[in-house]
C-alpha cells in the first residue's frame, strides 16, 4: 500500500461521514467497510456537536476533514486552518467548488488555496479533475497526493473519463492518487484500483444506499479484489481468441 505523507493505510478504502439515516448505522457501515480514513466536514463537526466527534474518535481511523462547501480560495484556507484546530492534524482534504451544477473544481481557486495551506504546514489532499497540466502545477504548489474525480460529486456514474485517468496515472506514477467522488457501485471502486490508484474515496453510495452497512461490506470487498488484481498483473485484453487448452495431444479423427 503507497503511503499518504508518510503515512501507510490498512485498506484502500476512504470513507465519508456525511449523509447517514443515524449515527447507529453510520457507525456500523464504518465498521463493515473497514475504511482506513473518515472524511469530515467542519461544518457537519459544528452542527452535530460532541457526540458525533465520539463515534469517529471510537472508529480508530485517520481523520481527513474537508473543505466541503468552499466556493473561493480563501473561504477553503479559512476553513482548513479552523479544522486543523478543531481535529488536530495537517491533512486536509481540499475542495474548491467552480461550478453550481457539477460541483467540479475551480482549478485557480484550488491552485492558489493549495500552495497557501502547503505553505503554512498543511499536508493537501487536493480534489481535482483528470487534467494533466493542473496536477503537475498542484504538485509544484506542494501537494504530494492527488484525487482526481471519477465523476461529479454525488453522481454515481463511476468513472466518467477513462482514458484521462488511465494517462493521468501513467503520467505520475511515483504520486498517490485517491479516486474521489462520483463512485455509485463497488464494481467502481474495483475499476478504480484495477486502473492503478491507490485509494477510493466516497460516500453517498453507501450512506443514501437502502442498506448501508451491507453495501459499506460490498465496497471494501471491492476496492481489495481491485487492489489485489492490479497487483496480480491482469493480463491485457485481446481482439482474437486464445484457446486455454493447447492443440497439442488433441485427437486427430
Amino acid at each position: 500500500m503507497r503511503e499518504f505523507y508518510g503515512v501507510a493505510l490498512a485498506t484502500p478504502l476512504m470513507l465519508g461521514t456525511a449523509q447517514y439515516p443515524a449515527p447507529s448505522v453510520l457507525e456500523a457501515a464504518f465498521r463493515q467497510s473497514q475504511a482506513s480514513v473518515a472524511t469530515v466536514s467542519l461544518r457537519r463537526e459544528a452542527g452535530a456537536g460532541q457526540a458525533f466527534w465520539d463515534i469517529i474518535r471510537g472508529l480508530g481511523v485517520h481523520v481527513l476533514p474537508n473543505t466541503a462547501g468552499c466556493h473561493s480560495a480563501r473561504e477553503a484556507i479559512t476553513t482548513a486552518r479552523m479544522a486543523r484546530e478543531v481535529f488536530e492534524t495537517n491533512w486536509i482534504k481540499l475542495e474548491v467548488i467552480g461550478h453550481a451544477d457539477t460541483l467540479q473544481p475551480d482549478p485557480f481557486g484550488l491552485l492558489a488555496a493549495t500552495e497557501a495551506l502547503a505553505a503554512d504546514g498543511f499536508e493537501v489532499f487536493p480534489y481535482t479533475t483528470e487534467d494533466q497540466v493542473l496536477a503537475g502545477r498542484l504538485l509544484d504548489a506542494g501537494a504530494r497526493v492527488l484525487m482526481p474525480w471519477g465523476a461529479p460529486i454525488g453522481s454515481g456514474l463511476g468513472l466518467n473519463n477513462r482514458y484521462g485517468l488511465r494517462t493521468l496515472r501513467a503520467a505520475f506514477p511515483d504520486v498517490p492518487m485517491v479516486i474521489d467522488a462520483g463512485l455509485g457501485l463497488p464494481s467502481h471502486a474495483a475499476d478504480a484500483m484495477e486502473l492503478g490508484f491507490d485509494a477510493v474515496l466516497l460516500n453517498t453510495a453507501v450512506a443514501q444506499a437502502g442498506d448501508p452497512v451491507a453495501m459499506a461490506r460490498a465496497f471494501a470487498m471491492a476496492a481489495q479484489a481491485g487492489a489485489l488484481a492490479h497487483a496480480a498483473d491482469p493480463m491485457e485484453p485481446r481482439e482474437m481468441a486464445a484457446p486455454s487448452t493447447p492443440v497439442l495431444g488433441q485427437a486427430w479423427l
